[in-house]
């Protein structure tokens, strides 16, 4: 087996993160495994794949529960906020937070309410999405000149 579909090792309540393009990642958290199947709870959307998500505003969503190498073939563990934020137990919090969530709608939203922000919800109690921050950075001077131009 060649490096590149080398998995790391998971453990209950970790974030995946799903690569999608260079700027976007899918995110989830790590349940633990059914019939010796690895899952995923993560928030994706009821009506189409979460690829087609990447700027959508408002949409209607919700968290499921998916084996693993459905939602990618490809991921690494992203439990990036460790050091700020201790990890919540899994067993006593996290779970039972993802069993409530299940299949109840979500707003999905890109810039407020993402898949990473749900991930870090679950893990650290904090929302969090490095990927809107690194792309807003990028995108706000823009739009502020806009704006301040009368553009927008």
């Amino acid at each position: 087996m060649g490096l590149v579909n080398a998995h790391p090792q998971l453990y209950p309540g970790d974030i995946i993160e799903f690569p999608r393009n260079k700027y976007f990642s899918h995110f989830g958290v790590y349940y633990g495994e059914r019939d010796g199947v690895p899952y995923v709870a993560h928030l994706t959307s009821r009506d189409s794949d979460s690829k087609l998500l990447l700027f959508g505003r408002a949409l209607k969503s919700t968290v499921k529960l998916d084996p693993v190498n459905v939602v990618g073939k490809k991921y690494k563990v992203r439990n990036y906020l460790d050091e700020k934020h201790p990890p919540r137990d899994f067993y006593l919090l996290v779970k039972p937070e993802i069993d409530e969530a299940i299949g109840k709608l979500v707003t999905y939203d890109i810039l407020f309410h993402n898949s990473e922000h749900q991930a870090t919800m679950f893990r650290y109690g904090v929302k969090k999405s490095e990927q809107i921050e690194k792309v807003y950075a990028k995108i706000v001077p823009t739009w502020k000149s806009l704006f301040e131009k009368k553009k927008m």
